[in-house]
């Protein structure tokens, strides 16, 4: 998902997004701790996307 893409998405969609993500990424490291999986690089490129999110819910918080 890119910034733009990001930056189109609704406030409701924003927040659901996010949780959603949130959760995948629990998912994600939980299941890295039992076995590794097969490209940890995931567990990265997910956090970079929920920051990426964070940001532009604060940047809408900030212009509110």
């Amino acid at each position: 998902m890119t910034q733009q893409e990001i930056i189109k998405l609704s406030d409701e969609d924003l927040k659901s997004r996010l949780t959603d993500f949130q959760s995948q990424m629990e998912t994600l490291k939980l299941t890295h701790k039992m076995a590794p999986i097969e490209n940890p690089l995931r567990i990265r490129s997910m956090r970079k996307l929920i920051a990426r999110l964070n940001t532009e819910a604060t940047k809408r918080k900030a212009q509110a």
